[in-house]
């Protein structure tokens, strides 16, 4: 058995280098919305050609995370990581050098499959590292590279991409895979013993626990309802709250800076009591979406609620992940790649019903009041799955106590 770590005010440093991991990972993602006309222009394709590559990242990390999880479930979870970030790292460099659209297509698809098996693993490792009441706050300094790869970035590789070619920013970007693999080749400790998982027939009936079923689905409508929104941004701030174009930009900036402090927020709350994190977060933001429907027209509260869209959104990211951690005992890193693939997915979802939202003629206005439903359904899965944990908890005692998550009552 591995010993508790004593609890300590600092945080390992191995937990930053997986935070730099996922800055490469991120920014990687989401770059190449900036550079669509770019690839389009080059590579002699439509911009919904060009769009593609975007989906066909997506559905390699909704495919790969939990297959590439598998393959690797018998090696050490550090040299599993290094390994990932090589695979992200030549598959950037292989974009960088494709010659022709299906070939840069190929590569982003190589790429996209480190994504959810690192997240995934990468969560295992993190809490790993900490003692039982921090392990909602390692997972959210994890994700703050995601959220700082969509501040930073995201809006950097998109400059030098403008300046110097959409090849350029994928050069850069593996340059920075080298450098994170070294960061976590170095600070990233040792297993102290090789993982024993379950077969992977086990591991499955693990996965398919009701908790955990329904932790995915929390997931999924929980980004669901946020992509709902933040996919169309652009438009509802330029033709429905009368920004210019050049506004739009600035504004993402709150978006990414909420995105940010709700990531941290959302680890700490889960931390202290993870079922009230849980149902509080999911419920914040179906509010947040729900009252943005009111402010349309209103620039600075307009300003005000993108932030607190990133902000309610990125909240609820630890408690969902820790809670399929919990309840996947025996196959966490499987469930928990699995529950990445659940992010991309509602992701696709979101972006999708908007989609249907605005072409059944509701109007982009309709979005957010729309979005706020899906959440909403995610709270009342939350709530469904803590009223089955507290009657399997009376069942298995005869009595009827308090959920032992956290002490929800």
């Amino acid at each position: 058995m591995t010993p508790t770590p004593a609890p300590t005010s600092r945080m390992p440093l191995g937990l930053y280098a997986l935070t730099a991991g996922a800055f490469g990972i991120g920014t990687t993602e989401f770059v190449i919305m900036g550079l669509l006309m770019q690839v389009a222009a080059d590579l002699q394709v439509s911009i919904a050609a060009a769009g593609l590559l975007i989906s066909g990242y997506a559905l390699g990390v909704f495919v790969g995370a939990p297959l590439l999880t598998a393959a690797t479930s018998r090696m050490p979870r550090k040299a599993v990581l290094v390994a990932l970030m090589v695979v992200f790292t030549l598959g950037n460099l292989a974009c960088a050098l494709a010659p022709n659209y299906e070939l840069l297509m190929a590569a982003r698809v190589v790429t996209s499959l480190a994504h959810g098996t690192f997240f995934g693993v990468g969560a295992v490792v993190a809490t790993g590292m900490v003692s039982e009441d921090r392990k909602a706050s390692a997972i959210s300094i994890m994700f703050t590279g995601l959220t700082v790869a969509t501040l930073l970035g995201v809006p950097a590789g998109a400059w030098l991409g403008l300046q110097f070619g959409w090849r350029a920013t994928f050069w850069a970007v593996t340059a920075i895979g080298v450098l994170a693999t070294l960061i976590i080749a170095t600070l990233v400790p040792a297993d102290r013993s090789a993982p024993s998982p379950l077969p992977f027939r086990d591991e499955l009936r693990v996965v398919a626990r009701p908790q955990v079923l329904l932790g995915l689905l929390m997931t999924v409508l929980g980004f669901g309802g946020m992509f709902t929104v933040y996919t169309y941004i652009q438009p509802l701030l330029t033709q429905v709250t009368g920004f210019a174009d050049a506004a739009v930009s600035p504004i993402l900036l709150v978006f990414g800076v909420g995105m940010i402090v709700g990531n941290l927020l959302g680890g700490r709350f889960a931390d202290r009591r993870l079922a009230s994190a849980l149902l509080g977060t999911l419920a914040l933001l179906a509010l947040v979406m729900g009252a943005m429907t009111f402010v349309l027209e209103s620039r600075w509260a307009m300003i005000a609620f993108t932030g607190l869209l990133g902000a309610a959104a990125f909240a609820t990211v630890s408690p969902l992940q820790l809670w399929v951690l919990q309840k996947a005992s025996g196959a966490q890193s499987l469930a928990s790649s699995l529950n990445i693939g659940a992010f991309n997915l509602g992701n696709a979802l979101g972006a999708w019903l908007g989609g249907v939202v605005i072409s059944q003629g509701l109007g982009l206005s309709a979005l957010p009041w729309v979005a706020a439903l899906v959440p909403a359904s995610a709270f009342a899965v939350a709530l469904w799955a803590l009223v089955l944990e507290r009657r399997q908890a009376t069942r298995g005692t005869g009595a009827a106590p308090a959920l032992q998550t956290d002490g929800f009552a």
